[in-house]
């Protein structure tokens, strides 16, 4: 089984159900998002472009689509790792992180609305802590990360600082490019 594999959304099997599957994803993300988790489920399915009976049968409760947005995130994000390892161990590792913010992002929309003491929950941590693990590893290595700087702390840190709210994109830039030099090693 692949790095952080061990969590996965289960999608349908012919192809027009699969793309409203997505869809369906892709709008619960959004709307959740600019929203909150109280959204109307008819206001996601006019999103997707599909009818409330095509949310229903994909997600028969709403606790149902939220476990499907998170479990895609973090599949996406376990995506992101394994594209992250082509690239050398500081771009690597700071384009993973650039992905977990906008995961951060979904998480917190959903926050409150997830189990967190649910098996999907620690699986999925599981899972990031399995696919970004490495990546933080493989810059210490190479000597362009702090080696006292362990992948909890990392992600605590990231996560704090782009929760926050912000004016606009280009200050969430800056806010955290600050953080990534504190982990950053200069010669």
């Amino acid at each position: 089984m692949d790095k952080g594999r061990n969590v996965a959304v289960r999608r349908p099997q012919r192809a027009d159900a699969r793309r409203n599957f997505d869809a369906l994803l892709k709008a619960a993300r959004e709307v959740f998002a600019e929203q909150g988790t109280d959204v109307s489920l008819e206001e996601i399915a006019r999103r997707a472009g599909v009818g409330i009976g095509t949310l229903y049968r994909n997600f028969p409760t709403r606790q149902d689509l939220f476990c499907s947005v998170y479990v895609g995130e973090v599949e996406e994000l376990c995506r992101a790792a394994e594209e992250a390892m082509d690239l050398p161990p500081w771009d690597g590792l700071v384009a993973w992180l650039r992905r977990f913010v906008s995961y951060v992002a979904t998480k917190r929309a959903i926050h409150e609305a997830l189990n967190r003491d649910s098996e999907i929950f620690r699986t999925c941590r599981g899972a990031i802590d399995e696919v970004g693990g490495p990546l933080l590893t493989r810059a210490q290595e190479a000597g362009i990360a702090r080696k006292d700087a362990r992948f909890d702390d990392v992600l605590r840190m990231i996560a704090g600082i782009t929760s926050a709210a912000f004016t606009d994109e280009r200050q969430r830039e800056r806010v955290l490019g600050f953080t990534l030099d504190g982990i950053r090693v200069r010669p």
